[in-house]
């Protein structure tokens, strides 16, 4: 059995709307969610960007299934800031949190005025983020001066339940890189080799955790329906690295993205009207070995999808609840 969990997309959907779909998704079969924590969409067609732990709050108190979120410590949030965010909602809702820590992309993170570095440089400066983050979750004071400065930082409140740090990775050597401190893997659906080389670098650095992984997929009662919405919401976020993580502004990726087809959209949305086939699909990436799969309808209505999948697809896959976290502080 598998988790299945229903990916939060703050960029498409306003806060309020988002917080009744996802207690209609636990309510057919959901058993676990995400968010994603973006400053701005990717497209005015999406024309949303709700701050995630405000709706994480709400969220995990009105259902009873675990939340992650990805986020990018070091830029727009402190580590600081972002220990005590991920300590206030481990301590509140305990095993039921875990939070992943990336580089960031420039879109969100310009916002601050500050100059946003080359990658090698934001790679150093989240390891440091996770260093301090982890000594403030285990009750340190701590200072530091580097990428990132901390003068003597402690929190107060602090759960009985460390949450998982999780390293989101889009390519095999991110995932390598994050296999030295992460108690976890997450990643978004590529190609199926892509994938398998992502968690094999990933288990093969020395890995440990669930590996968990997003999935972008479009469903309508027909294919043409499913394929438009698909287009329509998702075809600004078809560009690989380093575009993804440089374009600064929405009227950008708008701009990019104007001449992508309906077809090469495919390649980063599973794109159906069959349910069946939506349901082969799923279990082909558990029987690749993903424990957690988060699933992304890239349509801004969710209702009809929740209801299909709860009634077809998930009962095919037997989901599971995840495993409580047990590391103690």
């Amino acid at each position: 059995m598998t988790v299945i969990g229903f990916h939060c997309s703050h960029e498409q959907i306003s806060p309020a709307q988002l917080l009744k779909d996802v207690q209609h998704a636990e309510d057919a079969g959901f058993t676990a969610g995400m968010s994603s924590d973006h400053f701005s969409p990717w497209s005015e067609r999406q024309g949303e960007s709700g701050f995630a732990w405000s709706f994480l709050g709400a969220a995990l108190a009105t259902t009873s299934i675990p939340f992650g979120v990805v986020n990018a410590p070091g830029q727009r949030y402190h580590p600081a800031i972002i220990a005590q965010a991920i300590a206030t909602l481990a301590q509140m809702f305990p095993g039921r949190f875990w939070a992943a820590l990336g580089s960031g992309e420039a879109s969100n993170e310009r916002v601050t005025g500050d100059v946003w570095p080359r990658k090698e440089i934001r790679d150093q400066r989240l390891v440091e983020c996770v260093d301090v983050i982890r000594r403030l979750l285990a009750g340190e004071e701590v200072s530091h001066e580097g990428l990132v400065h901390v003068n003597r930082a402690r929190l107060w409140t602090l759960p009985d339940t460390v949450p998982d740090l999780v390293g989101p990775a889009v390519t095999p050597q991110t995932a390598a890189r994050h296999a030295a401190w992460a108690d976890a893997l997450v990643t978004v659906n590529q190609s199926k080799e892509t994938l398998q080389e992502v968690l094999d670098s990933y288990r093969g650095a020395g890995g440990r955790g669930p590996a968990r992984l997003q999935i972008h997929l479009s469903w309508a009662p027909t294919d043409d329906e499913a394929l438009a919405i698909a287009h329509d919401q998702w075809r600004s976020n078809v560009f690989a690295p380093p575009a993804c993580w440089d374009v600064e502004t929405v009227e950008t990726f708008d701009v990019i993205s104007e001449d992508v087809s309906p077809e090469q959209v495919r390649k980063s949305v599973n794109v159906s009207s069959d349910l069946g086939r939506h349901a082969a699909s799923l279990h082909e990436y558990v029987d690749q070995g993903w424990d957690e799969l988060y699933l992304h309808f890239v349509g801004q209505e969710q209702a009809a999808f929740i209801d299909a999948f709860g009634e077809h697809v998930l009962p095919q896959l037997s989901p599971a609840a995840p495993q409580r976290q047990a590391t103690m502080a």
